[in-house]
């Protein structure tokens, strides 16, 4: 996930002082922390919602109105493992 990249790139420039001192990368850092943030309440929204609408469709009398019209229940957000992976972020020089 990308919680896991920004853990990488974080212990990556402790490892590289010259990085923290870089303004583009700590912009990289904070822009990275953002969007793993708003991806989160994403996910935590969706699922609510999900949650929510499940419970609609399962209670009296919203069920009938449900039944009628082919609401099925919904499937929370999940990501498998190997959507998990933390991608592989190389900041080498290619002096070829």
């Amino acid at each position: 996930m990308l919680s896991g990249a920004l853990k990488s790139l974080f212990a990556l420039s402790e490892a590289y002082p010259q990085l923290q001192a870089a303004g583009g990368f700590q912009e990289l850092q904070a822009t990275l922390s953002q969007v793993e943030e708003q991806l989160s309440q994403a996910r935590r929204y969706y699922n609510a919602v999900v949650r929510d609408f499940n419970t609609k469709t399962q209670t009296f009398p919203s069920v009938l109105i449900a039944r009628s019209f082919g609401f099925i229940q919904r499937e929370f957000f999940e990501i498998e493992e190997a959507e998990k992976a933390v991608p592989k972020v190389d900041f080498g020089r290619d002096d070829s």
